[in-house]
């Protein structure tokens, strides 16, 4: 088992783990969300479960005293306008795809040695087939404060963890339809969204959906982490519960919240910021947004980099395959992550599959329509 429980913390980077129109307000830009009005697919003018979000010209990334330096420096994007979930998919709409499809998240097979491979730094030497065994990555905590620079001591590759099982074969997801799925890569994801009739965001589309309309503000909301004392995300709260990753206090629970249970920010979108990850499109590069800064004009729906890059993570190779990763978690707190800024940004595997890590979908205008119009001649014959 220990040496099960290495090769899972080896093999993967857990460490993921419109624009300003309005009044100038505390030193930004700011649009007036009270007078925006939010558009709701309703199955027939739209995507149900989905809001349109208007295309438009937007800073992208933060330069303020919380950003880090992959956040920098903030350059201007245009995104054209599209559909994004409300929420998070749940485990219920994931539970429908399943058993529609009998797909097999990543979690629930064996993992395959090339594709740890290059997760691994060179010459690691290739385990016993039998301890390649299903499981993914589980949060556990620590009894007392540790050390915030060794991550192995609040989370384990757990065998037999998968979606359905999010903390490990003893768990389950009963009573928790509402909540976001987690436990699933980006393949998954992926999968998902293509069943869907989908995608997954880009990332300057999904930054521009987070930011809701607010122009360079350090959260979806706004300035402030917790205007008039009201927590506005589910993120580990530092004056409610024990420091990071201290989980002894059984009266207090660590984990996901159903989706929804925190105010939508000015698209009408809910969770862009903490209760878990989402994938978006994007390979992740630590140095992607200087690249994009160059450009001699704003890029239109950018894609994304071409490969990956990030020399900041120490524990596997720098151009191991990853993905961006956005809006922090429930373990994102003050003093550790801070994720739930709408700039905050990091790279996963796309193998990678861990108990607070999720995803959402969009869709165009014009993929809506074919989807109508197939529908209609679905009907038609």
């Amino acid at each position: 088992m220990k040496q099960q429980v290495k090769i899972g913390l080896t093999a993967v980077a857990i460490l993921v783990a419109a624009a300003a129109l309005g009044a100038y307000v505390g030193g930004w830009n700011v649009s007036d969300s009270s007078a925006r009005e939010v558009k709701l697919g309703d199955g027939k003018n739209g995507p149900a479960g989905m809001a349109w979000i208007p295309g438009s010209q937007f800073l992208m990334g933060n330069e303020h005293k919380l950003s880090q330096p992959n956040e920098r420096p903030a350059h201007a994007v245009r995104v054209s306008g599209f559909w994004m979930d409300v929420h998070d998919v749940t485990n219920a709409e994931f539970r429908r795809f399943v058993e529609a499809t009998g797909y097999v998240t990543t979690a629930e097979q064996k993992p395959r040695w090339e594709d740890l491979a290059p997760q691994l730094p060179p010459g690691t030497p290739r385990p016993d087939d039998s301890v390649l065994v299903p499981g993914a990555m589980v949060f556990v905590g620590s009894e007392s404060e540790v050390s915030l620079r060794d991550y192995t001591r609040w989370w384990r590759f757990i065998p037999g963890a998968n979606w359905r099982h999010p903390q490990g074969p003893g768990s389950n997801i009963q009573g928790k339809d509402d909540h976001p799925v987690v436990q699933v890569s980006y393949t998954d994801a992926e999968a998902y969204a293509k069943w869907a009739g989908k995608r997954l965001p880009t990332e300057a589309e999904w930054e521009f959906a987070a930011r809701g309309g607010i122009e360079q503000a350090d959260y979806s909301w706004g300035n402030e982490l917790s205007p008039q004392g009201k927590p506005m995300a589910n993120i580990w709260d530092t004056q409610q519960q024990q420091p990071f990753p201290v989980v002894k206090d059984e009266k207090i629970q660590v984990g996901t919240t159903p989706v929804g249970s925190f105010p939508s920010n000015g698209y009408g979108l809910y969770d862009m910021a903490g209760n878990v990850w989402q994938w978006t499109a994007d390979w992740y590069r630590a140095d992607a947004f200087a690249i994009q800064a160059q450009y001699r004009e704003p890029p239109q729906d950018p894609a994304g980099p071409a490969d990956s890059f990030d020399p900041d993570d120490g524990n596997v190779p720098e151009k191991a395959p990853k993905r961006v990763t956005r809006g922090g978690s429930f373990l994102c707190s003050d003093t550790y992550c801070i994720s739930y800024r709408a700039s905050a940004r990091r790279g996963a595997d796309p193998l990678n599959s861990m108990s607070h890590l999720g995803f959402r979908t969009v869709m165009t205008q014009e993929q809506w329509k074919l989807a109508q119009a197939h529908k209609n001649s679905v009907v038609s014959r």
